[in-house]
């Protein structure tokens, strides 16, 4: 698959088929997550790779997502944000935030790639998945992302926003570029 398929087709799934993933695969998709932008070259980004039915259960409850537990593996990914904020000081949280999406869009659109699905789920209550996973204090869960088999292709609308409601040219708001300058000949 190509990029542009990759980005174009890839939607949150949240009911998944019986059928178990190879695991080795989802590990190749983390694979690529290493190679996303990283502030003073620090990469923050772990990944948790939970096959255990029961956390993913109580994964599940934290989050008050039901079909997180129907997910035969869920990958919790998470940021330590020591090394930057030594490096960047308070700048360093949104460097941290930056490549913790950057590093789950490689993710997510790998995923897409091989034919697995999920769906990026960013309400959870941290300190129940932290408590369960024993995650240490001071790093951050940035996503909860369940892995599986899409149920049954979905014929979904994908709401695309003009392209002309995002951009802006010199300054914001600005929905016009300048005309190039004319040379004397």
């Amino acid at each position: 698959m190509d990029l542009d398929k990759a980005i174009k087709s890839r939607k949150s799934v949240r009911k998944f088929k019986n059928k178990k993933p190879d695991w080795r695969e989802i590990i190749e998709c983390i694979d690529f997550a290493r190679y996303t932008p990283m502030a003073g070259n620090n990469f923050t980004v772990k990944f948790i790779l939970v096959d255990d039915k029961e956390k993913i259960q109580k994964i599940s409850d934290s989050a008050q997502q039901p079909f997180i537990s129907q997910a035969k593996y869920v990958v919790v990914v998470c940021s330590d944000p020591s090394r930057p904020k030594n490096a960047f000081g308070k700048r360093s949280e949104a460097f941290v935030r930056q490549q913790a999406g950057a590093a789950i869009q490689n993710f997510l659109l790998k995923i897409q790639e091989i034919g697995l699905s999920t769906c990026w789920v960013g309400y959870f209550v941290e300190e129940q998945i932290k408590r369960e996973l024993k995650i240490p204090e001071g790093v951050q869960i940035e996503a909860v992302l369940p892995i599986g088999y899409e149920f049954e292709k979905q014929k979904t609308r994908r709401v695309k926003i003009d392209l002309d409601r995002i951009l802006y040219f010199n300054k914001y708001k600005n929905k016009k570029m300048k005309s190039p300058k004319k040379l004397d000949v």
